[in-house]
């Protein structure tokens, strides 16, 4: 018996002093000198980096609080109305405090919660390497205005270091802190904001723990990754000297024309759409340069990036500009397979063939384009 109770009370204390578990996230903000009737904002960053509000606040005698749930942690922004600035903070399931300078919503304290005690790091060295940055412009314009020419050469180079350094944080960070929350967001953000080259990222995304690259955040990053490899591959594989991608598609009649069909000593692949001004102004063009260069060889295929539904637009198109040559469409818009293929970003986007099928030139207009198919067949 005696026992007994020395192992219930031994648990006993255990329960006590173990850290508490929560399934929710709390936020107790304190907020001295602000108003009663305040409105207090969680704000997140959509997809073209705008802020919009996640949740809503009201101050009452200098105090506002906040309650959700959030699968994993995020990076929000603490905004109260009738102040400058937001905080940044990670909102995660647990009780989060907050002291609020009405002064400076980004000198305010948080407590409770050791991803923001990593955030709370980051941004320090952010913020070391900015004032670093600004220090080396400044002795940089100073030298300038006095035509140290030697100096100024010196002072480039430390901007341009500074800048690297700055600009790098979000995968050098990483290193130390695989586990962290903070990595993974401030990766994802340096992502939304195409600070870092594709390798940088890669080769940050790869330092980090399981559990973050499997998160939300990963899962993005990683899309992201894949992404760019295959819009990478594709540019490759559509660069001068390669041999153009063939592909096959339905022509006006619902036939199906593949590219290796109709390939001649020359072949233009011309890129366009009915709803495309700059393509429509540009036809006239190509219609000059194939009747004159078609009995010497010279072979058109337009792909329309029309979308579902504009069939008769497409065909109305052909027919208002008198375009004489192969045409074929997915109607599919900028989701056509053969522009990704092609890693065609906008159009009009034309790609020159040699006999042999080689690209030996691209997106050549105006009198560019009859000059260079006049090089070809004359």
């Amino acid at each position: 018996m005696k026992h007994l109770i020395i192992f219930l009370f031994i648990a006993f204390i255990a329960s006590c002093s173990a850290p508490k578990k929560y399934d929710n996230y709390i936020i107790e903000a304190k907020a001295p000198g602000i108003y009663n009737g305040m409105r207090a904002y969680l704000k997140i960053t959509d997809e073209r980096g705008r802020l919009i509000n996640k949740d809503t606040a009201i101050v009452i005698d200098e105090k506002f609080s906040f309650q959700g749930v959030r699968k994993e942690p995020t990076l929000e922004y603490l905004h109260i109305n009738g102040y400058n600035g937001n905080l940044p903070l990670i909102v995660e399931n647990g009780a989060i405090e907050i002291l609020i300078n009405k002064d400076s919503l980004q000198a305010s304290t948080i407590t409770g919660s050791a991803s923001n005690s990593d955030l709370k790091n980051y941004i320090l060295k952010e913020k070391t390497l900015s004032k670093a940055l600004k220090h080396a412009i400044n002795l940089q314009r100073e030298a300038k205005q006095k035509g140290n020419t030697s100096l100024i050469n010196d002072l480039n180079k430390s901007v341009e270091t500074s800048k690297k350094t700055l600009n790098e944080l979000p995968i050098t960070h990483i290193t130390g802190n695989e586990n962290s929350f903070v990595s993974i967001i401030m990766l994802n953000n340096s992502v939304i904001r195409k600070r870092n080259a594709l390798e940088s990222i890669e080769m940050g995304f790869s330092k980090l723990s399981q559990e973050l690259q499997n998160s939300d955040y990963g899962k993005k990053i990683k899309w992201y990754i894949a992404v760019q490899k295959q819009m990478e591959a594709q540019k490759k594989a559509t660069e001068i000297g390669r041999i153009a991608p063939n592909f096959s598609a339905k022509t006006p009649d619902d036939k199906i024309l593949a590219l290796n069909d109709i390939k001649s000593k020359v072949t233009i692949i011309d890129f366009w759409a009915s709803w495309c001004g700059p393509c429509r102004r540009e036809n006239p063009n190509v219609v000059k340069v194939y009747s004159k260069y078609h009995d010497k060889g010279l072979e058109i295929i337009g792909v329309s990036l029309d979308k579902n539904g504009q069939k008769n637009r497409w065909l109305k198109a052909i027919e208002d500009d008198k375009l004489p040559w192969h045409h074929v469409s997915n109607l599919r818009g900028w989701q056509d397979p053969i522009a990704k293929m092609y890693n065609v970003q906008s159009i009009p986007a034309t790609f020159i063939l040699d006999a042999d099928g080689k690209i030996i030139a691209k997106n050549l207009r105006g009198p560019a384009l009859e000059t260079k198919i006049a090089a070809l067949l004359n």
